[in-house]
């Protein structure tokens, strides 16, 4: 995808790692409840899907009373700018930044509702701490933290999904950066909250509610790439397309050894995920990612 060059004037970026290039923010120190149990579902989720978004993050709130803050420990900061040339990922995820911050705004703008950027943390193969949702290891994949509003890529994650995909293009990762900032969109409509009162509600509609969620959220990365399909290049639409199915629920469950069970579905199938993202794609509309939760 020909994205533009970032701009570091209308992004927020940070990165956990110090100028050394050091391990993530909170290696260092005790292990608190909010760390123990992102790490434990993130070893459990793992094994099944290791792009676990708001169903790890709004567990790990429960246990964290107030947000956690703080910088690498003896590494100074690193400038925006540093950050997003530190590596060719982290280029390329700050071009994406760049690019959705401008597309969903101008999206909100058309329809008079307020809106607000999330800012992203990379940082590399460790464990980070989140502003507002405890810490993470790099087990828990990619995530989304509603309390602080911040996505969280490891970007050591895009080399294992490139083996899981078996495609290394650029679109695949792409799709990982949109599906989470789909969460970011799903927290400032007030759609999230809506739906953890729903599953406070009714628990036995928890999981397909929390489908629904990562479903739509498959379906607003493929919005964002449609509303910029002029910058698509030929072979990105398959690469996300085999990014999805590989990270389905039932793709991952039968990889690991297990027996299908769609009970323990937390993100859809991979046949529902590519129509997800298909969805998005062929949609000028953004009500199209609402027939998710018609469904649910």
């Amino acid at each position: 995808m020909r994205l533009g060059p970032f701009d570091t004037s209308r992004i927020n970026v940070r990165s956990s790692n110090d100028g050394g290039g050091g391990g993530g923010m909170g290696r260092a120190g005790g292990v608190g409840c909010g760390t123990l149990v992102i790490a434990l579902i993130g070893a459990l989720v793992f094994g099944l899907d290791p792009m676990q978004t708001i169903g790890v993050v709004e567990g790990v709130q429960q246990q964290v009373g107030a947000p956690q803050g703080g910088g690498a420990g003896g590494g100074r900061e690193l400038s925006e700018q540093e950050v997003c040339t530190s590596s060719e990922y982290a280029t390329e995820a700050c071009n994406a930044l760049t690019s959705l911050d401008a597309t969903w705004q101008a999206s909100f703008a058309r329809a008079g509702r307020p809106f607000e950027q999330p800012f992203l943390n990379l940082f590399r193969s460790g464990v980070v701490r989140t502003e507002g949702c405890g810490s993470a290891s790099s087990a828990v994949g990619p995530f989304y933290c509603p309390a602080d509003k911040g996505i969280y890529i490891d970007t050591g994650f895009y080399d294992q999904l490139a083996q899981m995909s078996g495609t290394g293009g650029d679109f695949a990762r792409l799709y990982v950066i949109a599906h989470e900032y789909g969460h970011h969109i799903q927290n400032i409509t007030g759609l999230a909250n809506q739906v953890r009162a729903a599953q406070q509600r009714n628990p036995a509609a928890a999981n397909q509610l929390q489908v629904a969620m990562e479903l739509q959220a498959d379906c607003y990365a493929g919005l964002w790439a449609g509303k910029n399909r002029d910058l698509i290049e030929p072979g990105d639409l398959e690469e996300g397309l085999k990014a999805a199915s590989a990270i389905g629920d039932d793709t991952l469950q039968r990889n690991a050894g297990q027996a299908i069970n769609p009970e323990g579905f937390t993100h859809g199938t991979s046949r529902q995920r590519m129509a997800a993202l298909r969805l998005g794609l062929d949609s000028p509309n953004d009500a199209a990612c609402d027939v998710f939760f018609e469904r649910a």
